[in-house]
């Protein structure tokens, strides 16, 4: 009897998909610079702070008009923060919109992997061999099972992969919705770094010009340090904690956008690989299934020739004295009893080259992020305070200070 073949089907390379890195941590004093500034805008920003301060300098510390050009200072770039800020709230519910997307995207990728290895041939074990009730007795047919299983997952197998090619499609739009809003955010991060260089030259100026007063109006020159250049100072370092976290925000989105491209580069894997090679393995474990069937048929039938050889053997033994005593006794001519033996040695020619071909034939077959937006959210709730402190008191809007 030939032994059982065994199935074996080669797995398909596993595919690699590569996650983008985290997003670093950005400093706030690092985070000036990132956005290049026009030359031109950066001179005529100097040259506005160069006129506040010097408006500023000739008021009379104890008068109200020095105290509104300190409250446009406290107000300074409150504009510029709570765009920017708007802007880092809707990318940080992007990740979230994200995740809630994919879900979809995922439950059908595991789905699709259950059936695909419920139905994997080769965890199936011997499925020619014969199937048996509680081990004893016979009971249906492994491969006619498997088949009818394979046939009744294909419609499951088309919807998984419509829902795969769906969700696709939804990665490919938020990648195109996250570059629209990474321009925009590109553009609210060159306002605040405008700011970030009006409130840095103020800085200097207005130290500038308390060193100079230390020495004709020292009262002057701490009233400048006390409020003017305390309040730059503290804008200058909202700015930059605002411009920290946006920055990071557009970092984020870009590892979105990254972790994006990795998911429809699986379910591309998942759409075509994995599917093709699962109807490999049933294709081969057919084919070995009928190649099974074709041997045992061939054995079979040498099992029943071997026989008819054996039974021949025994009936002619049989009676060979009963022919040889008719021979002695026969009126036959010699020449028709040896044409009669001549027809029994080639019968007995024709069967030893019959096991020959036979055996012949045989023989040939093979979590960082939402910290620094909180603390950017207190900021603007300290630019809103001041604000709305400025709205009750006399307008300032010569002296307002916004990017260009």
């Amino acid at each position: 009897m030939a032994s059982d073949p065994t199935l074996t089907v080669e797995a398909p390379a596993a595919l690699t998909l590569t996650p983008p890195d985290p997003v670093p941590v950005v400093q706030a004093e690092k985070a000036a610079g990132l956005v290049p500034v026009d030359d031109s805008k950066k001179t005529e920003l100097e040259t506005r702070v160069d006129q506040f301060v010097a408006d500023l300098v000739a008021q009379d510390p104890n008068s109200p008009e020095f105290g509104r050009r300190v409250d446009a200072i406290t107000a300074m770039g409150a504009k510029e923060i709570r765009d920017a800020a708007g802007q880092s709230n809707r990318f940080l519910d992007r990740p979230v919109r994200a995740m809630d997307q994919e879900g979809g995207v995922g439950k059908d990728l595991a789905e699709l992997r259950r059936v695909v290895e419920d139905l994997d041939p080769g965890k199936r074990g011997n499925l020619t061999a014969p199937q048996k009730l509680f081990g004893i007795i016979p009971f249906g047919n492994k491969m006619r099972n498997y088949f009818d299983g394979y046939k009744s997952s294909q419609t499951h197998i088309s919807s998984i992969l419509k829902s795969l090619a769906s969700g696709k499609d939804e990665l490919l739009m938020d990648n195109a919705a996250i570059d629209t809003e990474r321009a925009n955010l590109w553009t609210a991060m060159g306002r605040l770094e405008q700011m970030i260089h009006l409130s840095r030259a103020m800085d200097a100026k207005l130290e500038d010009k308390a060193n100079e007063l230390d020495h004709t109006d020292p009262a002057k020159a701490k009233a400048i340090r006390e409020t003017a250049l305390f309040y730059t100072r503290q804008r200058t370092q909202d700015l930059l904690t605002q411009m920290a976290v946006t920055v990071q925000g557009y970092l984020a989105l870009d590892l979105v956008k990254k972790n994006n491209v990795e998911l429809v580069k699986g379910v591309d894997r998942a759409s075509t690989t994995t599917v093709a090679a699962l109807r490999t393995a049933v294709t081969v474990a057919q084919a070995l299934t009928n190649q099974k069937l074709v041997l045992e048929q061939i054995t079979q039938l040498n099992t029943t020739t071997a026989n008819i050889i054996d039974s021949t053997g025994r009936l002619l033994k049989e009676n060979t004295a009963r022919v040889h005593e008719q021979a002695a006794s026969s009126t036959i001519p010699l020449e028709t009893l040896q044409r009669a033996f001549q027809n029994i040695y080639d019968t007995m020619d024709a069967i030893d080259t019959f096991k020959l071909k036979a055996l012949d034939s045989m023989k040939t077959t093979v979590n960082t992020l939402g910290n620094e937006v909180e603390k950017s959210r207190g900021y603007i709730a300290r630019a809103e305070g001041a604000a709305q402190a400025q709205l009750k008191g006399p307008s300032s809007d010569q002296f307002r200070l916004e990017a260009l």
